[in-house]
């Protein structure tokens, strides 16, 4: 009897886009996958991967600009976070329809955690764009979700990389693809301390902190809140940016829960795209990133191929 193959695909935001390289990749190998687990932008592909969608999301996300990031940043006034995450779950509804997890012709899970106790959930039933918003609500960036009564953040505070969940739904091989292997020890800061202020820039050509403080501050203006001095990159000596310590802060928890989860649950191929080149929202930059994402399965076929025997 074959094995049921699992395929895991872990939280990095803009950094997810390498998983749909890794399917395509295995798709060319003629590798079925039996069920599909993720956690954050994990969920969101795994999410499409399932309800056949993958052909649109990934043609949609080729073509993505930073001006059609910025149309799908639903902003609030920081209280909870900082986007509603409304757009993009409008944009899945509109050309995906909103399926019942237990209709979907793949076996799906997604990984949250309750705000409130902090315990992992595991998303199987119910509405797919519910399961897919509450996985990737990301502190401090979107805001929690609340599902039946549960008010939920990103599934990578508790499990970057959902190896169990696929075991846990029956997967004999499970592939997991871990986003956050290579994040750490490069800051990417705007400036370091001493270093003299840059020359006046372009918008197009703008650092993305700096790209993202002068959109709140457009759209927050009414509310006479200013960002982009705390928001944006920083333009003295005092250290980084609001922005920057976000993603650095978000990386380092990552890194660290991803390293203990897979010590104690390790998969049987893992998976480990090389991009740490891409910021936490560079959604702008899908090809590059799923190519790498092809490459890093390509790295890990022979594995798989002896596994398979």
């Amino acid at each position: 009897m074959a094995a049921r193959i699992g395929l895991a695909l872990g939280s990095g935001s803009a950094r997810g886009l390498a998983h749909i390289g890794v399917i395509r990749r295995l798709q060319e190998e003629g590798i079925g996958i039996d069920l599909v687990c993720g956690t954050s932008i994990g969920a969101v592909v795994a999410g499409a991967y399932a309800a056949d969608f993958l052909d649109p999301m990934d043609n949609w996300v080729r073509e993505m600009t930073w001006s059609d990031i910025l149309g799908f940043m639903d902003v609030t006034v920081p209280r909870s976070g900082l986007i509603e995450g409304g757009k993009i779950i409008q944009y899945f509804r509109e050309n995906l329809s909103d399926s019942r997890i237990e209709d979907l012709p793949v076996p799906f899970g997604a990984v949250a955690t309750d705000l409130k106790t902090g315990k992992e959930i595991w998303l199987q039933k119910g509405s797919l764009m519910d399961a897919m918003r509450g996985s990737m609500s990301l502190p401090g960036i979107l805001t929690p979700f609340l599902r039946e009564g549960q008010w939920l953040v990103d599934g990578g505070l508790v499990n970057p990389v959902p190896v169990s969940l696929c075991r846990a739904m029956g997967a004999d091989l499970v592939i997991a693809v871990n986003l956050n292997s290579d994040i750490m020890g490069k800051p990417r800061f705007s400036r370091v301390p001493g270093q003299p202020p840059p020359e006046e820039a372009a918008p197009e050509d703008l650092p993305l902190p700096k790209k993202l403080a002068a959109f709140f501050n457009g759209r927050l203006k009414g509310a006479k809140i200013s960002l982009l001095k705390r928001f944006g990159p920083s333009q003295t000596d005092r250290g980084p940016s609001l922005f920057e310590v976000i993603a650095m802060s978000i990386n380092i928890m990552q890194d660290r829960i991803t390293r203990q989860r897979l010590a104690g649950e390790p998969p049987d191929v893992l998976v480990s795209p090389r991009l740490n080149h891409v910021g936490l929202l560079e959604f702008n930059r899908a090809a590059e990133t799923i190519e790498e994402g092809r490459r890093a399965m390509e790295r890990m076929m022979p594995l798989l191929r002896d596994m398979l025997e």
